[in-house]
């Protein structure tokens, strides 16, 4: 197969995954295993988490929604608190990698869902460099973000919005994203799909250059 393109999405894939803080933060507080995922997953399109990415809701009712969904589901957590949460650290090898897709003259591009005013690197930890976010974007053609966008993974059409942008088909595109639900409608859509362990990118770069005979 021949490749025009590669897709990647940038939390989790370029950094370190908010999940894993998640994880942290639910053991530190006694909650059950996933609990803060299974409430962002709960009515996904449309909850407090979904609305928010797409800017449809201020940071102030995004605080006050996520609390009473999450205690709706057994323990309030206030939305500041989960965006508190989003404190992420670069995975170099994955920048490394996307440097040498570019340089071998493929088409990229990032679709990240994200929150208004708090972009790549407002979810950065404080000690890492602010400037490492504008390396990894100067080698897309382009990038998509939800709360830019008005919408947001996994809906179809941010994928069909990129596809229309880099000027290529589905099926000449990989995508690479380091959650299931967010890779299946671009497989549905034709593309190879390529999920991110959250512990470990090496496996995912190296299927990545397979398939790209690099």
């Amino acid at each position: 197969m021949t490749f025009e393109a590669v897709i990647f999405d940038f939390g989790g894939v370029f950094t370190t995954s908010p999940v894993q803080n998640f994880a942290v933060f639910e053991r530190e507080h006694g909650l059950p295993e996933r609990f803060i995922g299974s409430v962002i997953k709960t009515n996904m399109h449309d909850n407090a988490w979904a609305r928010f990415e797409r800017s449809e809701i201020t940071h102030e009712d995004f605080d006050a929604a996520f609390a009473e969904e999450s205690k709706a589901a057994g323990f309030e957590i206030r939305g500041k608190t989960l965006v508190h949460l989003l404190r992420l650290h670069f995975n170099h090898e994955m920048i490394d990698a996307l440097e040498r897709i570019k340089s071998a003259g493929y088409k990229t591009g990032c679709i990240t869902n994200n929150l208004p005013k708090i972009d790549s690197k407002g979810m950065l930890a404080p000690e890492e460099s602010r400037e490492t976010v504008e390396r990894i974007h100067a080698h897309f053609d382009h990038i998509i973000e939800s709360s830019k966008a008005g919408v947001r993974k996994p809906e179809p059409r941010i994928y069909e919005m990129m596809c229309e942008a880099l000027c290529v088909a589905p099926e000449t595109c990989i995508f690479l994203d380091d959650l299931g639900v967010n890779l299946k409608p671009a497989r549905a859509m034709g593309m190879i799909t390529i999920k991110v362990p959250f512990d470990d990118v090496t496996p995912s770069i190296d299927e990545l250059f397979d398939r790209l005979a690099l």
